[in-house]
């Protein structure tokens, strides 16, 4: 695929994702096994799709700008929408003294959104798309990039765990 084709289906998979969070969160009762086995395509689609971007070093922070209410607004709602399924263990955690997992699958799918939704507002008024690819390729591996993974590895563990 061309740099401008890789560029079209990021764009294309990272509005789909918005629009998938978006649904999800005005629905007051959203069929929530649904909501998981899409979760499940979507995030690997997206992550391939990220992959293409070559890396870019750090221009400036899309969520900088982000209102903390509405980022933990979001979050709140998904939080609750997963219940005992949203806490995981990270790989650092250990289980002694009643340690609380660290993880949480909300916080990913959360600052994934608010990353990706920043962009997109971006790319609308943008000359050229490079500055917000730039962010995009420096805040996934800075960034959401992790929770991108964390996201995938916990709902591999739900599945594996037949917990969905």
């Amino acid at each position: 695929m061309s740099e401008e084709g890789a560029v079209r289906h990021l764009t294309r998979v990272a509005r789909e994702y918005c629009a998938f969070i978006e649904s999800f969160d005005s629905t007051e009762d959203a069929d929530f096994s649904l909501f998981i086995m899409q979760l499940s395509t979507l995030l690997p689609r997206l992550h391939s799709a990220v992959s293409a971007l070559a890396d870019a070093e750090v221009t400036e922070d899309l969520l900088a700008g982000i209102d903390p209410e509405r980022r933990f607004s979001l979050y709140s709602r998904l939080h609750k929408a997963f219940g005992d399924m949203d806490a995981y263990w990270m790989e650092f955690d250990v289980a002694r003294d009643w340690q609380d997992k660290s993880g949480s699958l909300a916080d990913d799918l959360a600052d994934i959104y608010w990353e990706l939704k920043t962009g997109l507002e971006r790319l609308e008024t943008e000359q050229t798309p490079l500055p917000t690819l730039r962010c995009w390729g420096a805040g996934y591996r800075m960034h959401w990039g992790q929770h991108l993974v964390d996201a995938e590895r916990h709902l591999y563990g739900l599945r594996a765990r037949q917990r969905l």
